[in-house]
């Protein structure tokens, strides 16, 4: 179900660069801004937590949907650069190195270069998605996500007509990221990538924060991929580059187990992975007694995004 809101969207702006040194400023600011409808000043905005749960929910916001609780969210991730259990990942993403974040936007684009975040988003206003996040591991959770759309950015630096392709890759810290240091599971830096026109859909956004704060480190900070439709794996966390290319960009999880994660990685209940049934999902929060959770093709979002798919066998896509 899509609820559209009938309140106009105001755009946030960082009106003084200079006044906000670190991340966590700016993205406090930004959405401190929208919330009021002006620009408010940096030092008050910086702190205004209150009026964060009144931020404008996007038009694909669902809000029949319940928000998994944010500890769930916050400490139950897959970051295998840190650890390959879900819980540790917490701890050891807190040494991530994310100030002066920048992202480099190259390939088919009239306006390549690097782009800080700040600069990045001043330019975009920030909303709140309130989307189902759907593992390969056939678990599940809510998430209410802030972010803005990866169409924008795209569009800002304007995509040529041999654009065919959006390759994301993640950062590179060795120092800080175990797993990478060893060289365990794949090959490092972790790689996604899309469709342009998947990428450009409205639904596909890039997400700076959830529950209202700044996105979490074990959590993706400072920028992360959300591709509501695919598999977990799909939405990249801590990006530093975007290529737009002409072919598909070879991907890390498909790379490594091709017969078991797909390119395409839409959510389907029709189409096992190799080792399990997708068929139902277990959601984060439910007992042992809660009935799993019937899993929906397209994650649900079907009504949005299968026409993208709908001159080919969809069996193709997962």
């Amino acid at each position: 179900m899509i609820i559209k809101t009938t309140k106009e969207l105001v755009a946030s702006e960082i009106t003084d660069i200079s006044v906000f040194k670190r991340r966590r400023q700016i993205i406090k600011a930004a959405l401190a801004a929208m919330v009021a409808g002006e620009f408010i000043a940096p030092a008050i905005a910086a702190n205004n937590n209150s009026n964060w749960a009144n931020l404008p929910k996007s038009n694909y916001a669902d809000k029949s949907l319940t928000p998994t609780p944010a500890g769930l969210i916050k400490n139950y991730t897959n970051y295998y650069e840190f650890a390959f259990n879900k819980q540790d990942s917490t701890d050891l993403a807190k040494n991530l190195r994310t100030d002066a974040w920048s992202v480099e936007i190259t390939g088919e684009v009239e306006k390549p270069g690097h782009y800080y975040l700040e600069d990045i988003l001043s330019q975009q206003s920030l909303q709140e998605y309130i989307y189902r996040f759907r593992c390969v591991e056939a678990w599940s959770m809510v998430v209410p996500w802030i972010g803005f759309p990866l169409a924008d950015l795209l569009k800002s630096v304007q995509p040529l007509s041999t654009a065919r392709f959006v390759k994301f890759t993640s950062v590179y810290q060795p120092d800080t990221m175990p797993k990478q240091a060893s060289n365990q599971m794949l090959e490092w830096p972790y790689v996604e990538g899309l469709r342009i026109d998947e990428a450009m859909h409205p639904l596909t956004i890039l997400a700076v924060g959830l529950y209202g704060d700044i996105l979490p480190n074990q959590n993706g900070a400072p920028l992360r991929l959300i591709v509501p439709w695919k598999y977990g794996f799909k939405s990249i966390k801590a990006i530093v580059k975007i290529e737009l290319l002409k072919r598909p960009p070879i991907t890390s999880w498909n790379s490594f187990a091709p017969n078991e994660y797909g390119f395409y990685a839409n959510v389907n209940p029709d189409v096992a992975h190799p080792r399990w049934s997708q068929n139902s999902e277990r959601q984060l929060g439910s007992t042992f007694f809660t009935p799993r959770r019937q899993t929906e093709l397209f994650n649900g979002y079907g009504e949005q995004v299968a026409s993208l798919y709908s001159e080919m066998n969809l069996r193709h896509f997962f």
